[in-house]
């Protein structure tokens, strides 16, 4: 009788299917959902303009493209605008305020982290690449326990340009991504673009901020759930 061992190479493969691939993920609206706490804050931020609230639903979507695209579209819903100057102090005081209560409201979507404890059970290297600020992404990730996951992550103040520019991408897959699969996981623009910037397959998920879509968007594979990465990853 023939005893396999975790050392047999065909054994580990079974076991480890994804062991050759660097999945790159998006934070904000693919693993976390955070749109409660940034418009949150982004209300906090434009009543020192002395507005309303914004409409949620339309925040929501705006969330991926950034703090100061998201404080500009909400006072522009009211007919307000402010120089560039005062743009950068009401930016600076929204990233300082949201620093002091990131996680109040945010938290992973359904089926995120049993299915990172799968990937990286099957091999997978997994990293974060987002356009939130590293020093704003570590914490967040870690007040939801979620760091131990991940081999790298980079935020956009921390690569020589944000998505979609792929130098990102390829910053978060790391120094040994030669030979491996890179796929692009995220639920807006930049990070698909930066897919195809890279030339890398792309996993648009579809229960995101993404305002436009998903087909203008050409994603290698659209998904309704994250549970589902897994099943389709052998399809890119």
């Amino acid at each position: 009788m023939t005893v396999m061992s975790s050392k047999n190479p065909s054994f580990n493969h079974h076991r480890r299917p994804f062991r050759d691939y660097i999945l790159c993920l998006d934070l904000d609206g693919t693993l976390v959902d955070t749109a409660p706490d940034l418009v949150r804050v982004t209300n906090e931020t434009i009543a020192l303009e002395g507005l309303p609230e914004t409409n949620f639903k339309t925040a929501r979507r705006e969330v991926g493209y950034g703090s100061k695209r998201l404080i500009a579209s909400s006072m522009e819903r009211f007919g307000h605008s402010v120089s560039d100057e005062r743009l950068t102090e009401l930016q600076q005081w929204f990233l300082n305020r949201y620093a002091e209560s990131l996680s109040d409201h945010s938290r992973p979507f359904p089926g995120v982290v049993q299915t990172l404890k799968d990937l990286k059970r099957s091999g997978a290297t997994l990293t974060v690449c987002t356009n939130k600020p590293g020093y704003l992404a570590r914490p967040l990730l870690e007040t939801l326990h979620l760091t131990s996951y991940f081999a790298n992550i980079v935020g956009g103040d921390e690569a020589p340009k944000a998505k979609p520019d792929r130098r990102h991408l390829l910053q978060a897959a790391g120094p040994n991504r030669l030979g491996k699969k890179i796929v692009m996981i995220g639920d807006s623009f930049p990070d698909i673009r930066a897919g195809h910037n890279a030339k890398v397959p792309t996993i648009l998920m579809r229960y995101g901020y993404n305002p436009i879509n998903a087909h203008r968007l050409r994603p290698t594979i659209a998904l309704d759930n994250f549970r589902d990465i897994p099943k389709v990853l052998t399809r890119l």
